[in-house]
């Protein structure tokens, strides 16, 4: 590689979280996008780099990582930023956190999102499915504001961390998709989210972010859907 990292991404896809990491730690970094019109998620190529054919991919010195959890882990302890030290009191509460968003925020979200892949063809199952989703989604989050009622350093602090990045992805996320059924969020009804997402909106790799992938002025507090000049997001 020319450079320390090559991100395999689509707009305004989970990559996102990534891209938002790498400008935050200000590394090099290249692009790679996956068409996702053509599912080249799903080639023998990148299957190489991701055997699970989703996005992201990123290839480091170390070889190619996925899970998105598992790259901002490792990008804030190679570069000791953006996460709690290994030797930090807080580090513990951080990590059971981002795993929460990780392994259970997000995929009640793809389970909001897409209801057919868990319980296939059926609209009725499916309806049912995604207003449980949308529930369990809003309780998630409620977590999350009281969490960052507690003041921690590492979340809704001045200096963002990969959590926070991660969280306010999720958050515009929410507001667009699915697209039939978005009445359920309103970002409003969690005031410490919003003030961070709102918070995050003037800084650079956010900045960066709206540029490469047309997400819009104000991507996390009042999103637009994507609008890039290559590449789509769905």
């Amino acid at each position: 590689m020319n450079t320390q990292y090559r991100l395999h991404y689509a707009p305004d896809n989970a990559s996102l979280i990534i891209r938002l990491a790498l400008e935050a730690l200000d590394l090099s970094y290249e692009t790679v996008l996956v068409d996702r019109s053509s599912k080249e998620q799903r080639s023998p190529e990148y299957l190489r780099l991701n055997p699970n054919g989703l996005i992201p991919a990123l290839e480091t010195p170390d070889g190619p990582m996925f899970e998105t959890g598992a790259i901002l882990l490792w990008l804030a302890d190679k570069h000791e930023m953006l996460a709690p030290s290994t030797d930090e009191p807080s580090r513990a509460a951080f990590l059971k956190w981002l795993f929460f968003v990780s392994n259970t925020l997000h995929i009640a979200m793809r389970m909001l999102f897409y209801p057919e892949q868990y319980v296939g063809d059926n609209g009725a199952a499916q309806a049912t499915l995604r207003k449980h989703m949308q529930i369990e989604t809003a309780k998630h989050l409620d977590k999350l504001e009281q969490l960052a009622c507690e003041k921690p350093n590492w979340f809704t602090a001045e200096q963002a961390t990969v959590l926070d990045y991660y969280v306010v992805c999720l958050l515009r996320w929410m507001a667009l998709y699915p697209k039939e059924s978005r009445d359920w969020f309103d970002i409003r009804n969690w005031p410490l989210l919003h003030k961070m997402a709102a918070h995050l909106e003037d800084c650079q790799p956010v900045e960066a972010a709206i540029k490469a992938e047309g997400l819009g002025p104000t991507p996390f507090t009042a999103p637009q859907y994507a609008n890039p000049t290559i590449g789509s997001a769905t």
